[in-house]
């Protein structure tokens, strides 16, 4: 990897002003199922950054909901590459897999909405009757299950019936980098929030928890920028506060492919290993400065 230039701001804009002096709140939220790399420090050191230059307080929350690709090793590692970068969160981390009490009295609530249905759809199934979904995107679900008979003894997910959900929120917006961004959270289909295999879904489980940590700024790359869509609509139902949003860009190497576990993005924890200093990793980055080290070529 050559050095590059970062094309995202050292931080996000500054937010709009506030209608009440709430302390800043801004989190890092890493799925233990796999290393980080340098485009995870990068997202957190801007929210790290962000919370500290406003007197506030960053968090630091393990996305472990996925226990069958979640590894105790890696929450260790994401510690100790956090603080080799020289980031230090405030109180205590907070892990999903001890929060699935709340995330089914959400879906209990939405149930009694009448906004949920069993899907008992495979993946294969869903992708053959969404053939129309363009090359490489997610298939959108065609909403085969909404309306059908439960079928006992048989594996099922919880959907959100997308349609009747909107009708009941109706028009939302979030703020964005302090700009009004519409909400179209049709465009997503209906979104499951329980799957087979995992008690709550990223959409359901994020949204829940930084309502209840008090987030009041949310700064992460913009591959998850259309995720909010259902996250501000999920706030709506379950009547919890929406923070503001700051969806940086991605960091990518020199051929234009962003950094990524799948793409074999160098890690953290090779650098640490190579006596690289992690201080000096984050002053690059803050530069906007994509670090050239042996260990990362």
């Amino acid at each position: 990897m050559t050095r590059s230039e970062i094309e995202s701001p050292p931080l996000p804009t500054t937010p709009a002003p506030r209608t009440s002096a709430r302390v800043t709140v801004t989190r890092f939220a890493p799925s233990p199922t796999g290393r980080l790399h340098l485009g995870h420090a990068y997202s957190a050191i801007l929210a790290h950054d962000f919370a500290r230059a406003r007197d506030g307080k960053f968090l630091l929350r393990i996305e472990d909901i996925d226990g069958t690709r979640s590894r105790p090793e890696h929450i260790e590692t994401i510690r100790d590459d956090l603080a080799w970068l020289g980031l230090a969160w405030d109180s205590a981390v907070i892990h999903q897999s001890q929060r699935l009490p709340a995330y089914a009295a959400a879906l209990d609530q939405l149930r009694g909405m009448g906004l949920l249905y069993r899907c008992y759809c495979t993946r294969a199934e869903i992708a053959a009757a969404s053939l129309s979904a363009p090359h490489g995107a997610e298939p959108l679900y065609p909403g085969t299950c909404r309306g059908r008979s439960d079928e006992p003894d048989r594996l099922y997910c919880w959907r959100l019936d997308m349609a009747a959900a909107v009708a009941r929120a109706g028009a939302l917006t979030w703020q964005d980098h302090g700009r009004a961004i519409p909400a179209d959270p049709l465009a997503t289909g209906d979104v499951v929030l329980a799957r087979k295999d995992a008690p709550a879904s990223y959409h359901l489980a994020v949204t829940i928890d930084d309502a209840w940590q008090s987030v009041t700024d949310v700064v992460r790359g913009r591959d998850l920028f259309a995720a909010t869509h259902v996250h501000r609509l999920l706030q709506a139902l379950l009547g919890l506060p929406t923070p503001h949003y700051h969806h940086h860009y991605l960091l990518t190497g020199p051929d234009g492919v962003r950094l990524a576990k799948r793409h074999n993005a160098p890690t953290l924890a090779a650098l640490r290993e190579a006596g690289v200093e992690g201080r000096k990793i984050a002053a690059e980055l803050r530069a906007g400065r994509l670090p050239n080290h042996p260990a990362s070529t």
